[in-house]
């Protein structure tokens, strides 16, 4: 598995990042972040204490389906169901299809890096 390296940025940052970048007035370096979230409070929600342990319980125990990472749980699977949407969104999980349509999680990597610099890049010139 891989480091998901993930930044922070407004959505008007985002916006404009993506706009330079369809222009071709910008390219994406290997190093920058691949995944953003638009606040560090979203990033820590989505990556809470009970999330990363949902995610460990997913690695270690590769349940086969939603019913069976409730049981594994406790929790329930509409809650689940949602939780696991919004993590597939980051690029945290993927949900994908087994036996007789039933939807099994599979965590994408083993490590998640935040790229969160703490003051503004000066522009030269």
């Amino acid at each position: 598995m891989t480091t998901l390296k993930v930044g922070i940025a407004s959505y008007e940052e985002m916006k404009a990042r993506t706009k330079a970048v369809a222009r071709g007035e910008r390219r994406i370096s290997t190093s920058e972040p691949k995944v953003w979230f638009t606040s560090t409070e979203s990033f820590a929600k989505v990556l809470s204490a009970g999330n990363r342990e949902l995610l460990r319980i997913i690695a270690e125990k590769a349940p086969g389906s939603l019913d069976e990472l409730a049981r594994l749980t406790g929790k329930a699977k509409p809650n689940l169901s949602r939780t696991l949407r919004t993590m597939e969104g980051y690029g945290l999980v993927r949900l994908e299809r087994g036996e007789r349509g039933r939807i099994m999680p599979k965590v994408m990597h083993e490590r998640v890096e935040l790229d969160l610099p703490l003051t503004a890049a000066r522009k030269s010139g």
